[in-house]
């Protein structure tokens, strides 16, 4: 029985689908696009460093989302059952650079955003906190399964 098949199970209903789609990761980020029906952000993430805790992003797949309470940034998503990782929230943030090439807001999260741009000469997410707000408010607290892939290379 699959994740979506567990949760359908448990819950008596579909679990909702929840997609990101990645570019080929970079010294400043892996930059994607998240999907929810109509629904549409950007998102930004480390660069792929073999899902190594707080250096990487986490590996491609299907996960459970559910909501939780953070410290640091209240109400928000977290990506559950990412082998060898916890505490992997979907958050407000502008970069996800590696040491060495410019400023990071996270340690292995998944920020949104509502643009992508340039921060102070660096590339970055924008309108990340009005993004946030717009995916909480079009999930209304309910869990999902979150799919993500990465974008063929030319």
């Amino acid at each position: 029985m699959g994740l979506s098949d567990a949760w359908k199970a448990y819950h008596m209903g579909p679990l909702r689908g929840v997609g990101i789609v990645r570019d080929p990761s970079t010294p400043l980020g892996t930059f994607g696009k998240l999907t929810a029906g109509v629904f549409y952000c950007y998102t930004l993430e480390l660069a792929d460093h073999g899902n190594k805790p707080g250096e990487s992003c986490i590996p491609a797949g299907v996960y459970r989302c559910v909501m939780r309470d953070s410290p640091k940034f209240g109400k928000c998503y977290e990506v559950k059952d990412v082998p060898g990782r916890t505490d992997i929230l979907l958050h407000r943030g502008n970069f996800a650079a590696d040491e060495g090439f410019g400023k990071s807001d996270i340690d292995g999260c998944i920020l949104l955003g509502n643009a992508i741009g340039e921060i102070g000469g660096q590339r970055a997410l924008l309108s990340s906190k009005d993004a946030m707000a717009r995916f909480q408010n079009e999930m209304d607290g309910e869990p999902f399964e979150l799919t993500i892939r990465c974008r063929a290379s030319i």
